[in-house]
């Protein structure tokens, strides 16, 4: 959130926003499409998220260690010619390449994946339009989202303002989210810790995890 002035923060500061959301006490740990299509900078969609998978992977192993569940999204399209992705494909071409079962659609290797956490898949930004992802929440009584992934104005903006919609606390690492556009990134960040949940820093996230792991 570097990219803010100094006075945009007093500004809003001063008006009452960027409150506190604070952790809860069973919080779960979301990667949002790190698969290859786009992480590999290469292709249509892609960018280089190369540091950004490290820090998930410090989060991920942080969240074993306190058994705190893990879901990974990805997005992918089974229709012909992507009309599931509906008008939404007019808009990005890209789209069109993310095709069910396709090599493009599988989450990055580089991931440190627990076995047995949950893959879920969507159609649209957020990770809550059209899947079960709040009866999944649900079911574990979790009641704070720590959101990693890609991209910061897109999926994850729209994933952190349905969570607190839905009525969960979303925290967004800040160094393990990326975007291909860095303003697009630094303006996604400001508007979420201004209106909708907290940006927290990887350090401060990973010590939240570390108190929840068992003793000795």
């Amino acid at each position: 959130m570097s990219d803010t002035s100094h006075d945009e923060l007093e500004f809003f500061r001063k008006r009452g926003f960027g409150g506190e959301m604070g952790f809860g006490d069973r919080p779960a740990l979301l990667v949002i499409d790190i698969m290859k299509a786009f992480t590999d900078p290469d292709l249509p969609l892609g960018a280089d998220l190369s540091v950004q998978i490290g820090h998930i992977n410090t989060l991920l192993d942080a969240a074993g260690a306190a058994s705190v569940p893990a879901f990974f999204s990805i997005v992918s399209y089974e229709e012909a010619d992507c009309r599931d992705a509906g008008v939404w494909g007019n808009k990005m071409s890209g789209l069109f390449d993310l095709e069910t079962g396709s090599d493009a659609v599988q989450l990055d290797p580089r991931l440190r994946k627990p076995p047995g956490s949950s893959v879920f898949n969507k159609k649209y930004a957020s990770c809550f339009f059209g899947t079960d992802l709040v009866s999944r929440l649900q079911a574990r009584r979790i009641d704070t989202l720590i959101i990693t992934g890609c991209t910061t104005s897109g999926c994850v903006r729209a994933t952190a303002v349905d969570a607190v919609q839905y009525g969960f606390r979303p925290i967004v690492v800040e160094e393990a989210v990326g975007d291909r556009s860095r303003p697009a990134h630094a303006q996604a960040l400001f508007d979420i810790q201004a209106k909708y949940g907290d940006v927290r820093g990887l350090d401060e996230t990973v010590g939240q995890l570390e108190r929840l792991a068992p003793a000795g």
